[in-house]
C-alpha cells in the first residue's frame, strides 16, 4: 500500500513489492537455518504447492483492473486489521506434529490457494500460514514461523519472475525498499521487546486503518 500511495502504479507497486518479501524471508529462512530449525520436507511440498498457485495469482493481478484492484487492497487491509485486533494467541504445545497422510494432502492443497493468493496480492497471509501450521499441523511456534517464510520465500521468487517478465518492477524502488525492510525488522524488534503486544497492535491497526481509508479514495 506504501508504494500506491507514493505514486507507483498499483500493479508496478504490487510487483515491486516481491522483492523486499524475498529479501525478508530470505533473511528468515538463514536465521532459522543457523539455528537447526527447519521442516524439510515438509515445507518444500508446500513451498512447490504454492508456487504453482502464485503463478496463477501474478498473472491475474498482471491485468487486473487498478482501480477495483485498490478497492480490493483497502478491503483486504480492513480484514488484516480485524485479524489482528480478534487474532487469539497461537498455541503452543507438545501435541504431535501432523505432517503426514492426509494432513499432509490437505495442506498441500490449501496452500494452493493460499499460492494463488500470495501471488495476487500476498497482504495478510503471513497470519493465515501460521493460523494453518500452528493450529491444523499442529507446529510449534518457532517451527511454525521458519516454514513459512521459507514457503513464502519460495513462491514470491516465482511471483517476481511473472511481474519481472510483464515490465511490473521499479527496481530502484524495490532496491530501497528492501533495505528499508531490513532495517525496520531489526528496529521493529527491538521497538515490540519495549513497548508489548498491546502497543504494537494499535500501531498496526491505526496504520491499516489510514492506508484502507487512503486506497479506498485514491
Amino acid at each position: 500500500p506504501v508504494l500506491i500511495l507514493l505514486g507507483l502504479p498499483p500493479t508496478i507497486a504490487n510487483g515491486t513489492n516481491r522483492i523486499a518479501i524475498i529479501i525478508q524471508s530470505l533473511f528468515g529462512t538463514l536465521g532459522y537455518k543457523s539455528k537447526g530449525i527447519s521442516s524439510f520436507p515438509f515445507n518444500i511440498y508446500l513451498g512447490i504447492s504454492s508456487s504453482i498457485g502464485a503463478l496463477i495469482g501474478a498473472y491475474i493481478a498482471i491485468d487486473f483492473n487498478e482501480i477495483l484492484f485498490n478497492k480490493v487492497l483497502a478491503i483486504i487491509m480492513v480484514f488484516v486489521g480485524i485479524l489482528i485486533l480478534f487474532r487469539k494467541k497461537n498455541i503452543e504445545s507438545n501435541l504431535t506434529e501432523r505432517l503426514g497422510g492426509k494432513h499432509l494432502f490437505w495442506t498441500i492443497l490449501g496452500f494452493f490457494f493460499i499460492g494463488i493468493y500470495g501471488g495476487f496480492i500476498n497482504a495478510g497471509i503471513g497470519i493465515v500460514i501460521m493460523l494453518i501450521l500452528n493450529r491444523y499441523n499442529n507446529m510449534t511456534l518457532v517451527k511454525t514461523n521458519a516454514t513459512k517464510v521459507s514457503i513464502v520465500l519460495i513462491y514470491s521468487l516465482f511471483a517476481l519472475i511473472i511481474f519481472a517478465n510483464n515490465d511490473a518492477i521499479n527496481w530502484e524502488y524495490g532496491a530501497l525498499l528492501a533495505f528499508g525492510t531490513i532495517f525496520g525488522a531489526w528496529f521493529a524488534s527491538r521497538w515490540s521487546v519495549k513497548k508489548g503486544d498491546r502497543v504494537i497492535r494499535l500501531a498496526l491497526l491505526i496504520s491499516v486503518s489510514l492506508m484502507s481509508i487512503k486506497l479506498w479514495f485514491n
